[in-house]
């Protein structure tokens, strides 16, 4: 029965299965951004999930990351500014995303292949639980810091160069500390690998004139999440 044939039935029953219809409906959308099953309050409001679309960004027009500052799942200390001269791949995740989920093993993977090469993953958890979020790491065994942004502020601080604007979202962060890159979405190893190794040649100099002009390219991952939001991948120097 649909919440329009509800709207025709009279009085008070009508409108009491016509809410209990849009109950059912909230709840089914909800179960497709991840596991039904989270230990702790979650805060899935807003939910969007990613179009796969990545950008990467000409040198010349980047500009600085903001200095995160903040405390990780393991309650230590963490300020983005102390891995200036290393790579940074920043992951925005929560262990209720579904596609955060199918994405965990490729990043633990690249992290530990990658770190050699001046490489650090960072994660940063949001709307989630402490025990959710520390028992998705353990699933995964994930061993690179995750920050806790329950509340998304910090993830407001790119606002004004490529911010994540998806669950999950990952920022690639060149070695002089510039936003250079984004993916939207759950990223692949060659999409991932795509963003960073670039920039893993060039002289980590602030104020370097670019090689050449920015460069996009697409590795677009279908979602389980209904809400993903249209666009196609593009060359940018920023949102």
């Amino acid at each position: 029965m649909t919440a329009a044939f509800a709207a025709d039935l009279p009085g008070r029953p009508a409108r009491l299965l016509a809410t209990a219809l849009a109950s059912v409906a909230l709840a089914a959308a909800l179960a497709g951004c991840g596991p039904a099953a989270i230990s702790g309050p979650v805060d899935q409001a807003g939910f969007v999930a990613g179009d796969g679309s990545l950008t990467l960004v000409g040198e010349a027009s980047r500009v600085a990351a903001p200095d995160l500052v903040g405390t990780t799942l393991a309650g230590e200390p963490f300020r983005l500014a102390e891995l200036r001269g290393q790579v940074v791949v920043l992951n925005v995740w929560a262990s209720w995303c579904a596609p955060c989920r199918a994405e965990a093993p490729t990043l633990q993977r690249l992290s530990v292949a990658l770190q050699p090469k001046g490489v650090q993953f960072v994660g940063l958890n949001t709307r989630d639980s402490a025990t959710a979020a520390n028992g998705y790491v353990r699933t995964f065994g994930i061993t690179y810091p995750s920050v806790v942004d329950t509340d998304g502020r910090l993830q407001l601080q790119f606002r004004d160069s490529l911010p994540p604007q998806s669950i999950p979202s990952t920022l690639i962060i060149d070695r002089a500390g510039r936003v250079a890159g984004r993916a939207l979405g759950k990223v692949s190893e060659s999409s991932l690998r795509g963003l960073v190794e670039p920039l893993l040649v060039e002289s980590g100099q602030p104020g370097a004139v670019a090689s050449s002009d920015p460069v996009a390219s697409s590795d677009p991952v279908a979602s389980s999440d209904p809400a993903a939001p249209s666009g196609s991948p593009t060359a940018s120097g920023g949102d």
